[in-house]
């Protein structure tokens, strides 16, 4: 059997650390590999890390194809899918994976709305990549585009997280240097202390993430810090504004008084000067 290693979609889901390989190994030289090859064609879709160990130990395996493929991305949405729905990734990766899904299925429905009504019946560009996928269109229904992911909380709500956490992941991606990625990748920080960290200039987050998880907690305080000292300064500005908005809505109550009592006091006066006239009488 021809197998073709697609390297871009081997690289597209991150790959297995060395101990979840070696488990894996383990597995599969003490049972065999259970699991079939998801194939699209010649090319492998799904197991790549059995395939390699059944290749270096000479295992065999099985294989299944999945007809129902039509574009590469449909492929990138069913592994985005599959991992979505595996208990062991990670959140960060999740978010990450969500957000794929995202631009994805906004692409083709983007694509869908453009074509002619007439060409409603083939949604997808069907002409396989020149890697070995096959071409049968003919004999597999298409696939209609996913329900759009059009808010936050429809991307919270398929990564199994809250929205605030992918607001902090969508942060993370398009501020964080790389060797900050690799730190909240690896689990050695959390997806909110990255997200705090990202918001400083790419060479301290280079410098703080090669210093190690305790430098990167102390940057990520710092941050938190110097975010709550303008809140702290705007609130005691805000209060006493208010204050100062306060001290003449006070003066002209108490002038306002004074002026009562003045008129008060006058028609007061008024009447004790009758009454003594009238007395004098």
């Amino acid at each position: 059997m021809n197998i073709v290693v697609n390297e871009e979609l081997k690289a597209y889901i991150d790959p297995l650390t060395p101990e979840e390989h070696e488990a894996l190994e383990r597995s599969i030289l003490a049972e065999g590999c259970r699991d079939a090859l998801v194939l699209w064609g010649d090319v492998l879709v799904d197991g790549h890390n059995r395939y390699g160990i059944c290749q270096k130990h000479d295992l065999p395996f099985k294989t299944v194809q999945n007809t129902r493929f039509k574009t590469i991305e449909d492929v990138h949405l069913w592994m985005i899918d599959q991992h979505l729905g595996r208990r062991s990734i990670s959140d960060f990766l999740r978010g990450v994976l969500a957000l794929r899904k995202k631009d994805i299925v906004d692409k083709q429905r983007s694509r869908v709305a453009a074509e002619p009504a007439s060409a409603s019946d083939a949604p997808f560009d069907v002409d396989p990549p020149a890697d070995g996928s096959p071409d049968d269109s003919a004999s597999a229904p298409t696939l209609p585009p996913p329900a759009p992911l059009s808010s936050r909380e429809a991307i919270a709500k398929a990564a199994r997280l809250s929205s605030s956490q992918v607001g902090m992941i969508e942060k993370i991606q398009k501020q964080a240097a790389p060797e900050l990625v690799a730190a909240v990748k690896s689990g050695v920080i959390s997806i909110n202390t990255a997200a705090a960290v990202a918001t400083l200039p790419a060479e301290e987050q280079v410098s703080a993430a090669n210093a190690g998880k305790d430098e990167l907690k102390q940057a990520a305080k710092r941050v938190r810090e110097s975010r709550k000292k303008p809140r702290e300064e705007s609130a005691e500005a805000h209060s006493d504004d208010e204050q100062q908005q306060a001290r003449p809505d006070a003066v002209q109550a108490l002038e306002q008084r004074v002026a009562e009592l003045t008129a008060e006091n006058e028609a007061l006066r008024k009447q004790v000067a009758e009454l003594q006239a009238r007395l004098g009488h």
